[in-house]
């Protein structure tokens, strides 16, 4: 479906002009077509949002801004699959903080030009309940107070919601939570003081989700991974447990903390199309999660708050701006690829590039594994993965989040350090593991997962070109490579890729 406020960024444009070309004299680069490296359409969706009806559509309900609680009481009162049109103005719910617009099945919910629903930072929650198949469109939802990793409009992760043309913003909490087979298109969610959207359902996985042509930004307004230092609680989106996702098209922009961040137990994800611009910390997270292609998006000016953040406290951990922590291709999790592909995307200008991650002590039924009572999806239960049988086929392997079956190819990386304004530590692409120590009956003591990640895995990188100062680390934190070092014995990695500096440099 195409969108009517998407247009082509002119600096997008401009590196095409310029950027595939070779330098007179120097080898061939691997091609990179301009159709699939930086032209990326932008969902700017928040400054131009589309209107809705003017007048009620036939059969529709009509509710009144000047009634206090006229939605909330005219849903109760009619039946499933009724229509409503709210008039401009601001829709308001009864004082009460737990007052909330609870649908009915198949509901549509349409907003008129100036239609607002104003929680009046009093009600947690705008729409609720468990009814499948609501939809909500061209209605602007703001200033609900939801608690932390609760949400503001589907509240309690129902089925088959559509929300199009809408604007949620300025809320506590999330802006939106998911249920299976949602849609989300064409909205802005912005401004929010968790996320934008929180993917989570409490009992269940989510499954057919998609996100399409929508602004996310500015989320995270309440800062909360520093108000709880780790727990790993926001971004732009963050997905958990939701098996196949289609994110496509979407500007993701100027969030505090990361983009889009899948943790724990994600499968089957297609992230294509987007442009991930300006993010305090990385654009993408794809974390304890499986089977995912990366495509043709553009990554640009992220991770410079965060990345300067580790350098200036002496962290040297290779922490990138796409970053794949324990997540890998699985044939046995079924799903549209039995690897995660990272091709055709254009990275300029980020704080380093891209991680690929393994922790030693993070596996099933560690204590060092922040998913806390989740294993794998090999496994499922927990209590499997303990000695003696963890230290043998099939457990050994099963337990763990694997970085494997990665593949990273014709990508165009782009580094200006004048732009970024850093000298060092920005600059890096990363194959890595810790030495592993912890637990104490732990069967992967000491550099067998570094090992693992960096040789055995089948992770590879090939046919990328890289412009401008890239160092690259393997295997643990310490080793830091050139390129050449990098392509050669024993690492063999980015066979078939070029490496040139920025006129300058």
């Amino acid at each position: 479906m195409k969108w009517r406020n998407w247009v082509i960024p002119a600096a997008a444009l401009a590196l095409l002009a310029t950027g595939c070309e070779s330098t007179p004299g120097a080898e061939a680069e691997p091609t990179v077509s301009p159709s699939t490296s930086g032209a990326r359409s932008v969902a700017r969706v928040c400054a131009d949002p589309a209107a809705g009806p003017t007048k009620a559509p036939k059969g529709a309900v009509t509710v009144d801004p000047a009634k206090v609680g006229d939605l909330a009481a005219k849903t109760k009162s009619n039946p499933p699959k009724t229509t409503f049109w709210l008039r401009p103005g601001k829709h308001r719910l009864d004082p009460d903080r737990y007052a909330q617009i609870i649908p009915k099945k198949g509901n549509r919910y349409l907003g008129a030009p100036g239609a607002v629903l104003d929680g009046r930072k009093t009600n947690r929650y705008a729409f609720g309940g468990t009814a499948d198949d609501v939809t909500i469109r061209y209605l602007t939802v703001q200033r609900f107070v939801a608690p932390p990793d609760e949400g503001v409009v589907n509240h309690d992760s129902a089925d088959g919601w559509v929300i199009e043309h809408a604007t949620i913003q300025k809320n506590s909490g999330a802006g939106l939570m998911a249920g299976a087979r949602q849609r989300v298109r064409a909205s802005c969610l912005r401004d929010n003081g968790q996320y934008g959207m929180n993917a989570y359902k409490a009992h269940g996985r989510i499954s057919g989700l998609v996100v399409e042509g929508n602004e996310i930004v500015g989320n995270n307004t309440g800062d909360w991974e520093r108000r709880r230092k780790g727990c790993g609680c926001t971004g732009g989106i963050k997905f958990w447990a939701v098996n196949g996702a289609d994110v496509r098209g979407n500007w993701v922009h100027d969030n505090r903390g990361t983009g889009l961040w899948a943790d724990t137990n994600n499968n089957d994800f297609r992230i294509e199309g987007n442009v991930l611009e300006a993010n305090d910390g990385a654009a993408l997270i794809y974390e304890t999660s499986y089977n995912a292609v990366v495509r043709k998006n553009t990554v640009r000016r992220n991770n410079w708050v965060e990345g300067r953040r580790y350098a200036d406290r002496g962290d040297n951990f290779p922490f990138g701006t796409i970053y794949l922590s324990e997540s890998g291709g699985e044939p046995r999790v079924r799903a549209r690829t039995d690897k995660i592909e990272v091709y055709q995307n254009l990275l300029e200008n980020n704080w380093s590039g891209i991680t690929l991650w393994e922790n030693a002590d993070r596996f099933c039924n560690s204590p060092a594994n922040t998913s806390s009572g989740d294993c794998t999806l090999l496994v499922k239960k927990t209590d499997r993965c303990a000695r003696p049988a963890i230290k043998k086929a099939p457990l050994y392997s099963d337990c763990r989040w694997k970085t494997q079956r990665v593949d990273i190819h014709t990508n165009r990386f782009v580094l200006d350090k004048s732009v970024v304004k850093c000298t060092a530590k920005c600059d890096r692409m990363a194959l890595l593991a810790n030495y592993g120590t912890y637990p104490d009956w732990s069967p992967y003591m000491g550099e067998r997962v570094a090992e693992a990640i960096t040789r055995k895995q089948h992770n590879r990188w090939h046919d990328n070109v890289y412009v401008g100062q890239w160092k690259f680390v393997a295997h643990d934190p310490s080793k830091v490579l050139d390129f050449g070092q990098w392509q050669s014995t024993p690492y063999e990695q980015d066979k078939g890729s070029t490496s040139r500096p920025r006129a300058g440099d």
